[in-house]
């Protein structure tokens, strides 16, 4: 039997997809080297890392709209033909992002012991925390530099770039921390040293690529107010979207911890399983993110069309290979994070609807990716917050069952559906396809 004709769109669409999956498995391991080193530390500055952490992700996480705001904005440009457009406006973001960088640095120096005490750790912790906290965050503008300038390269069709600088982070971050740590004694604030100069490191490296490409476009490195302002717009509506996601996850979590200790545990290790799933299918988000966009910027609307098309059946495949290996798995994913037996049940039946809901969430995840590379920002927004209107109502009744099971139905077939519904909606329409450089 003769094998399947690839599609013709398959290898550019894995060409950035893959390097970006890559990209993605990266960033959460600097916060897992640092888990390890610190851990040996002992509970106490684990405790502290914690909460730092916590506080670090959530911040970061609402911004991960300064790569995705300049991604379609340079995509489009460079699918214009227009360069030295595509670069003015990776720049703009740039400068977006010392400016929100600067802001934040400032405000967490002036707040940010009070923000590690509305925990309420016992005091030790807490100090830990703040140590940790009150270092990192010297790191913030530079994880916010690399979050633009990784949308500038995405823009750029180029997803292997971050790859590199993100593995090469990764290895500096861990050789650096456990110097710090251990080599010199520095404790829980030699590991937020480490990360901060990694973090700058990377940065050095994204703004020394933006240079080189600004010169060689003849495009000024002075922030222009027009492309900034519309960066804010964009991104605006995007942290928008993203803060209504984070919002049904915290809202999940809480009732979650409303139904009990072997619930909440259940439910913290099926969303990291997801999470994790998630790499997967943000990757062909991404590839979608700058293809989507360079299509729109040479309006060429029948490119468009086959790439979304494209990216729904891989979302849907994707999904569907990830559903099946969950649900074999099922069984046995319990023993691998606790002991508990009650936790193993519970999670065991989790897993089985989780696996029906993957792929769903493979075709959410694909087209939230092409609407953000048509820079359909608005839609994704106010449609996040009809999303929560939705779910609201569905959460309210799981909690009444007291099932973690029904919990994470509610989340991952009826908040995913409602977001499938939605964006469905809106892709098979046209309004989005709006085409040339801007």
């Amino acid at each position: 039997m003769r094998a399947p004709t690839p599609h013709p769109l398959d290898r550019e669409i894995f060409r950035l997809a893959v390097p970006a999956l890559g990209a993605l498995v990266a960033e959460p391991l600097f916060l897992l080297t640092d888990t390890a080193l610190v851990g040996h530390l002992g509970e106490v500055p684990l405790g502290g890392l914690s909460i730092a952490s916590a506080i670090l992700q959530t911040a970061v996480g609402l911004l991960v709209f300064l790569a995705y705001a300049t991604t379609p904005m340079v995509a489009r440009r460079l699918g214009a033909g227009d360069r030295p457009g595509a670069i003015r406006a990776g720049i703009d973001g740039l400068w977006l992002a010392v400016a929100v960088g600067a802001l934040l640095l400032t405000g967490g120096l002036i707040g940010g012991e009070a923000l590690v005490l509305l925990f309420g750790a016992p005091d030790a912790v807490s100090d830990a925390a703040t140590t940790y906290l009150l270092i990192s965050l010297w790191g913030l503008p530079a994880m916010l530099l690399v979050l633009a300038a990784t949308g500038l390269l995405r823009g750029l069709q180029d997803t292997r770039t971050p790859l590199v600088v993100a593995g090469l982070g990764f290895l500096a971050n861990a050789a650096l921390n456990a110097v710090f740590i251990y080599g010199f004694g520095w404790g829980i604030a030699g590991s937020a040293i480490g990360t901060v100069v990694a973090q700058w490191g990377m940065a050095a490296v994204y703004l020394v690529i933006a240079v080189r490409a600004a010169r060689q476009t003849g495009s000024t490195l002075r922030p222009g107010l027009s492309g900034v302002s519309g960066a804010v717009a964009s991104g605006g509506w995007l942290l928008l979207r993203t803060l209504s996601l984070r919002i049904a996850l915290l809202a999940t979590v809480v009732v979650a911890t409303r139904q009990g200790v072997t619930e909440l545990a259940t439910m913290q290790i099926a969303l990291t399983i997801f999470s994790t799933l998630a790499f997967a299918l943000d990757s062909l988000a991404i590839a979608g993110q700058a293809m989507i966009g360079h299509g729109l910027g040479a309006s060429d609307r029948s490119r468009v069309a086959a790439i979304t098309r494209r990216l729904i059946t891989l979302g849907l495949l994707a999904g569907l290979g990830l559903g099946v290996l969950v649900a074999l798995l099922a069984p046995l994913l319990g023993p691998v994070f606790t002991g508990d037996p009650a936790i193993h049940a519970a999670l065991a039946s989790v897993a089985l609807v989780m696996a029906v809901g993957v792929p769903l969430a493979g075709y959410v995840f694909v087209l939230d990716g092409v609407l953000i590379g048509a820079g359909d920002a608005r839609y994704l927004a106010v449609t996040g917050i009809a999303n929560l209107a939705v779910y609201a109502p569905l959460l309210w009744l799981a909690a009444g069952t007291g099932s973690v099971v029904w919990l994470w139905a509610s989340f991952g077939l009826g908040y995913i559906g409602a977001r499938a519904l939605t964006l469905g909606i809106r892709a098979r329409g046209e309004r989005w396809i709006v085409t040339g450089a801007r």
